[in-house]
C-alpha cells in the first residue's frame, strides 16, 4: 500500500480503503455500519467542533436508504460529505 505524502497543514490525504478502515476504528459494535454516534465520535476525533450536529448532517446526506446507518454501500456519499464539509482528503486508490 502506498502512503500519501502529507499535505501543507501537516494532514495525510487518505485513499478509499483507508477511509473505510479509519472508520471500522469507531464501529464499536462491529456491525459494519456506522449509526450517528460512532459518527459523533469520529468528528470528535478529528478535533471538529459540533460533532452531533455534524453527524446528523452527515448521515442525512451519505445514508441513502434512510435506516439509520451508513453501511458499505453509501460509504461513497460519506466520503463525498467527508470532503466538503471535514476537510478530509480522499483520493481515488
Amino acid at each position: 500500500m502506498m502512503i500519501s505524502p502529507p499535505l501543507p497543514d501537516g494532514t495525510r490525504p487518505m485513499n478509499l480503503e483507508e477511509f473505510k478502515n479509519f472508520l471500522k476504528k469507531f464501529d464499536g459494535n462491529k456491525d459494519n455500519r456506522i449509526s450517528k454516534e460512532e459518527l459523533q465520535d469520529i468528528i470528535r476525533s478529528n478535533g471538529k467542533w459540533f460533532s452531533g450536529w455534524k453527524s446528523k448532517r452527515a448521515l442525512s446526506h451519505a445514508d441513502a436508504n434512510r435506516d439509520g446507518f451508513i453501511d458499505d454501500k453509501e460509504m461513497i456519499n460519506l466520503v463525498e460529505f467527508a470532503k466538503k464539509q471535514l476537510n478530509l482528503t480522499v483520493v481515488a486508490n
